[in-house]
């Protein structure tokens, strides 16, 4: 090999690393599948493809076209190409059909440019409009293939701006091929791992009471960074004895499958607690910390346990204990907004004998009472104070929204730039003019 062959045997070399690299950021900058392959075609196109169609096949068969990117990003041409496709015969005529069914890398020179020949190919013939339109004298389909399955395929198509596809291309085409099929296997793993989470979480959550006079509703949202199961939880029930309505917020350290089981029997214990002791509710809390410090001697948890007093209609007052939890947020029916930091004390699982004191205050007729989880006003890079003027500023504008409304318009905002679980428990008092709430 002279110097000149091996001056390009280098660069080819250094190119395909280039192309690798560039793949990998592309694929690992995203966790969603098509996202993560339109990017990678954004990489690949132009600078080792003047065009390129990735595909998806799902456990059922079903195939779509979720991407094609063209050298030009600003041209019409590549319009109405994506979407679903015809599922791959049994017996594949086309080349996607025979990399779907298991063929490939297969590479295709002019003369075996998709034609219409393979008619009894439905699939085949899908793919046909693209090469129809964009054209091309030469391609490489290649399976997107990971733990011995199929999950779709990427066609590279070259015309007169790159030299013709050769034999000596298709090992960079599968190793390429490979590293983003297995990053779109970890991807829907992710995925998969996510809504079981989620559903768990949510398994995990009590139905609110209903009752007369007053509006509770609750919202969760998982944390979007991870596909783990936190241990942010919301409760409310009526006790019996007193007719007293609990409200409960408490979020468990950690975002693990202990996390959830620990914030499940937490909240079960301070059930059986509430239920069982008509006191304060600091001295409730007191006993929930003996309790946790006895059985959950790792674990600390942040907690807030409020009661409803009042007969149905009204006046009520709130009478409350936090164990290190983000206040409660009072908004008037004017929007006038009171966080209330009183019968504040440490979180659950530090000292066990702390006294815990109790607060206790009228809640004007109309208002509004938000109990949320940290997760709602903490942000990476800006101080817990920020986070909390910008939920008292949303709320005090949304007040005169019903209280549904309010609270998907507070998640909404808010859950934006979450790293974290989100659990909102809401109130609305009702106005004294007609009993109800606005």
């Amino acid at each position: 090999m002279d110097e000149d062959d091996a001056a390009a045997a280098l660069r080819a070399a250094l190119d395909q690393l280039a192309f690798a690299t560039r793949s990998a950021a592309a694929l690992s900058s995203t966790l969603d599948a098509v996202e993560g392959l339109r990017r990678v075609c954004r990489v690949l196109v132009p600078g080792l493809a003047d065009w390129a169609a990735a595909d998806l096949m799902d456990e059922n068969g079903a195939v779509e076209r979720v991407c094609v990117s063209h050298r030009d990003p600003n041209t019409a041409l590549t319009g109405g190409l994506t979407g679903p496709l015809p599922p791959a015969p049994e017996t594949p005529g086309g080349p996607l059909s025979r990399v779907l069914r298991g063929a490939g890398p297969l590479l295709l020179s002019a003369g075996r440019l998709p034609t219409a020949q393979e008619a009894s190919d439905p699939l085949h013939t899908a793919t046909m409009r693209p090469f129809a339109r964009l054209g091309g004298d030469s391609a490489i389909v290649a399976p997107l293939r990971a733990r011995r399955r199929v999950l779709g395929a990427l066609t590279l198509v070259r015309g007169e701006g790159h030299p013709p596809w050769g034999e000596a291309d298709l090992a960079l085409v599968e190793d390429l091929t490979h590293r983003i099929a297995l990053a779109l296997d970890n991807a829907r793993l992710y995925a998969e791992t996510q809504a079981v989470a989620e559903r768990l979480q949510r398994s995990l959550l009590p139905d609110l009471p209903v009752v007369p006079g007053l509006r509770i509703t609750a919202r969760y949202s998982p944390a979007l960074a991870t596909a783990q199961i936190g241990g942010d939880w919301y409760d409310s029930f009526v006790l019996t004895e007193s007719g007293d309505t609990t409200l409960i917020i408490g979020d468990v350290t950690g975002h693990d499958l202990h996390a959830a089981v620990t914030m499940s029997q937490i909240r079960n214990m301070l059930r059986g607690i509430a239920c069982d002791r008509r006191e304060p509710p600091g001295m409730i809390l007191r006993r929930l910390d003996l309790a946790v410090d006895a059985l959950y001697s790792h674990r600390t948890a942040t907690c807030v346990y409020a009661l409803l007093k009042g007969q149905e209609g009204g006046p009520y007052q709130l009478e409350w204990a936090s164990a290190g939890h983000p206040p409660p947020l009072l908004v008037t029916a004017d929007g006038d907004t009171t966080y209330l930091w009183e019968a504040h004390g440490l979180l659950l699982g530090v000292d066990p004998h702390a006294e815990r004191p109790s607060a206790c205050l009228p809640l004007p007729e109309g208002s509004t009472l938000l109990l949320y989880t940290d997760g709602l006003i903490e942000r990476r890079g800006e101080s817990m104070d920020h986070g909390m003027t910008r939920l008292r500023q949303h709320a005090a504008a949304l007040v005169d929204q019903d209280i549904d409304e309010l609270s998907d318009e507070l998640m909404n905002a808010l859950v934006a730039g979450a790293h974290d679980d989100i659990a909102l428990l809401a109130l609305r008092l009702p106005q004294s003019d007609d009993g109800v709430s606005p």
